[in-house]
């Protein structure tokens, strides 16, 4: 059986990086769904850090903290000012001050074990959302949870 680095098995789609492939292509026809891109993004990076840049994952680790706690339509207040002051008009640079009360990532290798992964999520008549936005939500807040988990982990 086929085995991610993130220390999960393959499912039905294949390994995480096919799901994660395959939400971001969902996401593009699906706006409601595009609303856990950042979520889901920061998620995949951090159970799969190869694939990422260093230099991204400690604000991606403390942007899944900001969105559990302070939720999505506060993270995507964040977000559109963020790319306000990204406009070439506002010459102005990324605010770090919406994430700087949230724990730094860990210092370490990644964890490498999640009780939630990617390949794990539900996948039924072509679609993640086939059971509605609010379930695709909690599944994606799971796998959110479970990736600050085990990095928390490498820290204790």
């Amino acid at each position: 059986m086929e085995q991610c680095d993130c220390g999960a098995t393959a499912g039905p789609l294949g390994l995480c990086a096919d799901y994660y492939h395959r939400i971001l292509t969902e996401e593009q026809t699906d706006p409601q769904m595009y609303r856990w891109h950042a979520p889901v993004v920061c998620a995949y990076l951090l159970q799969h850090p190869a694939e990422a840049h260093d230099k991204h994952l400690d604000g991606q680790f403390r942007w899944l903290q900001f969105y559990l706690d302070k939720g999505m339509d506060a993270m995507i207040r964040v977000q559109r000012h963020q790319v306000a002051r990204n406009s070439h008009r506002a010459r102005s640079s990324y605010d770090q001050a919406p994430l700087a009360p949230y724990a730094p990532l860990p210092a370490g290798t990644s964890p490498g074990s999640f009780r939630a992964t990617f390949s794990g999520l539900p996948f039924d008549d072509d679609s993640f959302v086939f059971d509605g936005h609010a379930a695709y939500g909690r599944r994606i807040d799971a796998l959110v949870e479970a990736t600050l988990e085990s990095w928390e982990s490498v820290r204790a």
